[in-house]
């Protein structure tokens, strides 16, 4: 297996949820947990100044090296203590990241969200269900039932005595397209190399899971992922 590629393309119906959620043209945004940076890519071609956050060493040096959409740039750091001024951006993202954070450092990654924000400015949080054919595919190899759960407690408390209010929450359908299985587990590997060990061990089981979960159409196969999104709105200053 060869790791080091990134997550292969996908039916980017998370980029159309958010812009259709949020104005982002002339926005200055945080994107948090930003992979190899292809949201970032997205966001800037729509008009927004944009900086991508990621710890992962492998990502980040992919983000810098792939053809810039504009000015974004990228830094290192984790979501629980962003490398940022307070009331410095008007838009912070999460896609697909929240739960990635360790359990009890989810409430104060919103918390350092909402110190950058400048008043009136806005969190959106795009999360995976646990559930859907994306999910069984991948739930031997890493169970994100709990951590994905977690992630919602820690959006529902963070607008509960604190600057922060909903705004909206709602769900739609995500798809995620694969050229085969080795893609598949290249794409797994790249979100943590130490999965590359569980895959060599248990190929047939994985390859099954693949295979029952996914449709398969003229390029590859595909697989529906349920979604989340929720929209935070820090108030302004009175």
């Amino acid at each position: 297996m060869t790791v080091g590629f990134p997550p292969p393309p996908i039916v980017d119906a998370n980029t159309r949820q958010l812009l259709d959620t949020l104005e982002v043209r002339g926005k200055e945004l945080l994107d948090v947990g930003c992979g190899d940076g292809q949201l970032v890519r997205a966001l800037t071609r729509a008009g927004a100044r944009v900086t991508g956050v990621e710890c992962g060493a492998l990502p980040l040096a992919r983000a810098r090296t792939l053809e810039s959409a504009g000015e974004e740039y990228y830094v290192e750091g984790v979501a629980e203590c962003l490398p940022f001024n307070d009331s410095s951006r008007d838009i912070v993202v999460f896609f697909n990241s929240l739960h990635h954070v360790a359990v009890p450092q989810q409430g104060q990654a919103l918390r350092e969200a909402a110190r950058v924000l400048r008043p009136g400015g806005f969190i959106y949080l795009a999360e995976p269900l646990a559930e859907g054919p994306n999910f069984e595919a991948g739930k031997a190899i890493d169970d994100e039932t709990r951590v994905r759960a977690s992630a919602l407690v820690a959006i529902q408390e963070s607008y509960k005595n604190s600057s922060l209010q909903q705004v909206l929450e709602v769900s739609y359908q995500h798809t995620i397209a694969y050229r085969d299985f080795a893609a598949f587990c290249e794409a797994k590997v790249y979100v943590d190399a130490g999965r590359a060990r569980y895959l060599a061990e248990h190929e047939a089981e994985m390859h099954a899971a693949f295979v029952s979960a996914g449709r398969e159409v003229a390029d590859g196969w595909v697989f529906e992922q349920p979604m989340r999104a929720n929209l935070l709105k820090k108030g302004t200053v009175a």
